[in-house]
C-alpha cells in the first residue's frame, strides 16, 4: 500500500517528507493506521548514523500507537478499529529458546527492528512509524488498554520497557532501594514506574533545578552526582541504579553508591564508554550490566502496569514538519519528557 513519512537521506540531511510502499497484507499481518509515535534519541542517532550502521533513507519511529484499519486471514488477536501499539521490534523467529522464553529482543537469529531492520521474508528495510500507516505481523502488536491516553502513551513502547525490564529482571518490589540517574525520556519513567513498584526510589542529576521535578515524578530526594560530599554521603546505599545516561562517559563515579552484590544497569548509552575502574567492584561484589528493551509479553504487561497505576510519560506534542527542531532540542540534551508526533498532522497526498 502507498503511504507517507518522514525520512533522512543523508547523515547531515534534515528528515523531509518521502512517500513509500508498505508491503501488502501477508496472513498474519495487522494494517495500522498510525495516530501517534514517539520521538526516541535511538532515532536521532539512526538518523544521523551515529552508530555507523545507517542505511539511506531512513524512517525512524518505535513508539507507535494507532487503530486498526485491516487485518490478514490468519489474524485472530485484533479486529478493524482496535487501538493498537508497536514497539521496537516487529518480528523473530519465534521458534528459538528465547523466543520462547518470551525475550524475542535476543533471538537467536537477530529480532527485526521496527525500523532498520531486515524483513524476514523479502529482504527489505523495514521503515518505521514516522508515517501514516505500518504493517505488522500479528504476535508483535500490542493491545493499548482503555484507560490509557492514546496521545500520550506512545513512549511507553521504548522508554517505558526500557526501564520496566530491568526493574523486573532485578526483583524490584517494595523496599528495594532505587536510584535513577538522568532525569529525561528513560529517567523520568523509571523514576515513575519504580515508585509504583513500592521502590524508596532516588533520582540522580547534576543540576538541584531537577528536584521540584523528580519528587512529582515519585523520587523521594534528589543526589547531585557533583556534590561529592552528598556522593560519599550515600556510599553503599542502593540495591540497584538505572544509568540512563545516552552519551559516552563514566560510570565508575555511581559504584560506591550500591551496597553489597548491587547492580548497576546501562539503559542509555549505545557504544563506546569511558574507562573504568574495578576497585569499586572488586570490594562491593558489584557489577555493571546491561538491558535492552523486552520481549512482547513484557511490553504488553509494561502498558497494562502503567494503565492500572496511571503512569503516562511525561510529553510534548508536535506536527510531523517539527522533526527536525525536535532533533536539535535532543542535541541539547536536558529535556526531561518526550516528544510525541501527532500524525494527524501529516497529510496523505
Amino acid at each position: 500500500m502507498k503511504t507517507v513519512g518522514y525520512a533522512a537521506h543523508a547523515a547531515d540531511k534534515p528528515l523531509e517528507a518521502y512517500h513509500f510502499e508498505r508491503r501488502a497484507l501477508r496472513s498474519e499481518d495487522v494494517n495500522i493506521e498510525i495516530l501517534y509515535c514517539g520521538v526516541c534519541h535511538s532515532d536521532l542517532h539512526t538518523a544521523e548514523n551515529d552508530w555507523g550502521w545507517t542505511q539511506y533513507p531512513i524512517v525512524p519511529g518505535h513508539e507507535i500507537v494507532g487503530r486498526v484499519l485491516e487485518v490478514g486471514s490468519g489474524v485472530t488477536k485484533y479486529k478493524v478499529g482496535d487501538h493498537v501499539a508497536v514497539g521496537c521490534m516487529v518480528d523473530s523467529c519465534l521458534a528459538c529458546d528465547q523466543c520462547h522464553q518470551g525475550e524475542e529482543q535476543f533471538c537467536r537469529e537477530g529480532m527485526v527492528g521496527t525500523y532498520s531492520g531486515q524483513d524476514r521474508i523479502s529482504g527489505e528495510m523495514t521503515k518505521g512509524g514516522y508515517a501514516k500507516h505500518i504493517v505488522v505481523r500479528e504476535e508483535f502488536v500490542l493491545s493499548v488498554p482503555k484507560n490509557l491516553d492514546l496521545a500520550k502513551c506512545a513512549p511507553i513502547l521504548c522508554a517505558g520497557i526500557t526501564t520496566y525490564s530491568p526493574l523486573r529482571t532485578w526483583n524490584v518490589g517494595p523496599g528495594s532501594r532505587v536510584a535513577v540517574i538522568g532525569l529525561g525520556g528513560l529517567g523520568h519513567m523509571a523514576i515513575k514506574i519504580a515508585a509504583a513498584m513500592g521502590a524508596h526510589v532516588t533520582a540522580i542529576s547534576r543540576s538541584a533545578d531537577k528536584a521540584t521535578k523528580a519528587l512529582a515524578y515519585g523520587a523521594k530526594n534528589l543526589l547531585i552526582s557533583n556534590d561529592q560530599k552528598a556522593m560519599e554521603s550515600h556510599a553503599n546505599n542502593f540495591d540497584l541504579i538505572i544509568n540512563t545516561i545516552p552519551v559516552k562517559h563514566d560510570f565508575t563515579p555511581y559504584l560506591p553508591l550500591l551496597d553489597i552484590d548491587g547492580t548497576q544497569v546501562l539503559v542509555g548509552q549505545v557504544g563506546e564508554m569511558a574507562e573504568s575502574n574495578s576497585v569499586p567492584l572488586l570490594l562491593g561484589r558489584r557489577r555493571v550490566a546491561g538491558s535492552l528493551i523486552g520481549g512482547i509479553a513484557q511490553t504488553q504487561e509494561i502498558l497494562d502496569f502503567c494503565a492500572l497505576h496511571n503512569i503516562l510519560p511525561e510529553v510534548e506534542m508536535i506536527k510531523m514538519d517539527e522533526i527536525n527542531q525536535a532533533f536539535e532540542r535532543l542535541k541539547e540534551g536536558d529535556l526531561s519528557h518526550r516528544y510525541v508526533i501527532d500524525m494527524s498532522s501529516l497529510a496523505v497526498d
